[in-house]
């Protein structure tokens, strides 16, 4: 069965999915000195962190598909169903800015709502646990993310299964800087750069070499090749329920119900996708909730029943809490696929 290894938090990330972004300036979105191509405001219906919000979609600190910068904005760069785009977001004094290039910039437009949580409901989740409650008190801007992409979360899941997430942070930056696209826009240049993921079909053609160098066993490219070869059909999950498009998912041979947990709650923002199969979770929900640091997955999913129907949301504010507990084993080994 899949599972994440998750690195200690450094100071850009905490446990929960989490991107450090600065709080924009208090008097409202600044007049652009040149406009983008095309452009967006949006007012949320309530609180909102960028941070809390599209933490989930970063794939480590120097992911190249995704930025946190100093000014409070957040960037994407996506390849979405019209064609790679760059998506930039700041929110100022409850209004949200969207900027966006290239040939997908219409469509992350479009979506922008639904990406920063307008599809969620947030006030449907009722605490049943003091440390639940005071981790919603503190992170009321917390939303849910729906991307309506599939293969993008798809593709960097499968690489987190069974290994450590320094590996897959590692394999997804090598392949998509080596098998993308520059990100359209201004975020395309420069020395840090950002870079669209490869189209389905440019995964297909990588050769067996190159995943290799990026630290790739076999059972996992092969994942992704037979994932790429029915995108498609894949990508037409958005429109289904995520536990339809779940099952759509776990008919590709090893992508199991970790990897289209971890899947759904992105793509369709999936409040009650709870992660199973994951070698820490378990522990840390039970020790959060029942003082077990040796629970299973059984025992996680009978904790989480009161919460049913908004269990990832529960599992996401426990993390987020910090009451973790503490490390028993040393840390998993990474291994030299050179030598397997």
């Amino acid at each position: 069965m899949a599972g994440r290894f998750p690195q200690r938090p450094t100071r850009t990330t905490v446990r929960g999915g989490h991107a450090a972004v600065p709080a924009g300036a208090a008097g409202g979105i600044p007049r652009q000195a040149s406009a983008p191509a095309r452009v967006r405001r949006w007012v949320p219906d309530g609180p909102l962190d960028l941070g809390l919000t599209l933490g989930p979609l970063r794939r480590g600190p120097a992911d190249p598909t995704f930025r946190a910068t100093a000014d409070g904005s957040v960037w994407r760069a996506c390849r979405t169903p019209a064609g790679p785009g760059t998506l930039r977001v700041r929110a100022y004094g409850g209004e949200v800015l969207g900027e966006a290039w290239g040939p997908g910039a219409e469509w992350l437009l479009e979506q922008l709502p639904e990406l920063l949580g307008a599809a969620d409901e947030p006030e449907a989740f009722v605490p049943r646990h003091r440390i639940v409650a005071l981790a919603r008190h503190r992170r009321p801007g917390l939303r849910l993310t729906r991307t309506g992409l599939v293969l993008e979360s798809l593709i960097p899941s499968v690489l987190e299964q069974k290994v450590t997430t320094d590996e897959a942070y590692r394999a997804w930056r090598r392949l998509v800087r080596r098998f993308g696209e520059p990100a359209p826009g201004p975020a395309g240049v420069g020395e840090r750069a950002m870079w669209v993921m490869p189209a389905a079909r440019t995964w297909a053609l990588i050769p067996s070499w190159e995943w290799h160098r990026a630290g790739v066993d076999d059972k996992r490219a092969s994942t992704i090749l037979r994932a790429v070869r029915v995108a498609a059909r894949l990508e037409q999950g958005v429109g289904m329920p995520a536990v339809e498009a779940r099952a759509r998912l776990e008919v590709v041979p090893g992508v199991g119900p970790w990897t289209s947990a971890e899947v759904v709650q992105r793509s369709h923002g999936a409040a009650d996708a709870v992660t199973v199969g994951d070698l820490h979770l378990p522990g840390i929900v039970g020790w959060a909730l029942a003082g077990d640091r040796d629970a299973d997955d059984a025992e996680m999913l009978r904790l989480l029943e009161p919460y049913a129907g908004q269990r990832h949301r529960a599992a996401r504010l426990i993390l987020l809490s910090g009451t973790v507990p503490g490390r028993r084993a040393p840390k998993m080994r990474r291994v030299d696929i050179g030598l397997l």
